[in-house]
């Protein structure tokens, strides 16, 4: 029997596989960036629309994670990085980048994972605030 946990987190992971897809400029043909329905995911796994997660500060949103189970958070701070990421980068919005870049190393902290591809992230990024 799938608990509601288990069924959230694996949302998480599919939607940061997708969006790391979509990062990469790697869609499958079943992915088309319009299907992936960003407010109803994050209705799924955070009870409010994206709209609604993004306009809270960083501060709020990672209280929000902390709320969730200790071992989920690095799922969370990478699916949120990747998130932010790719809308920061499709609609210009530096807000963005900089969320992304502190979910990024969020991430990259709690996991204990060694991600080059996320240090080049947040080293775009931090070059795009400049």
């Amino acid at each position: 029997m799938i608990t509601d946990k288990e069924f959230t987190l694996r949302l998480i992971r599919q939607l940061s596989q997708a969006l790391e897809k979509l990062i990469l400029d790697k869609p499958e043909e079943s992915l088309m960036q319009k299907e992936l329905d960003f407010d109803s995911l994050m209705r799924d796994i955070f009870k409010m629309s994206f709209t609604e997660i993004s306009s809270k500060t960083k501060e709020e949103i990672i209280e929000i994670v902390n709320e969730r189970q200790e071992r989920d958070h690095k799922d969370y701070y990478e699916m949120l990085g990747n998130l932010f990421y790719f809308k920061g980068k499709t609609e210009d919005n530096k807000d963005f980048l900089d969320k992304g870049k502190t979910f990024y190393e969020l991430y990259l902290q709690t996991s204990g994972i060694f991600a080059l591809p996320v240090i080049n992230r947040i080293s775009e990024i931090k070059k795009a605030l400049e």
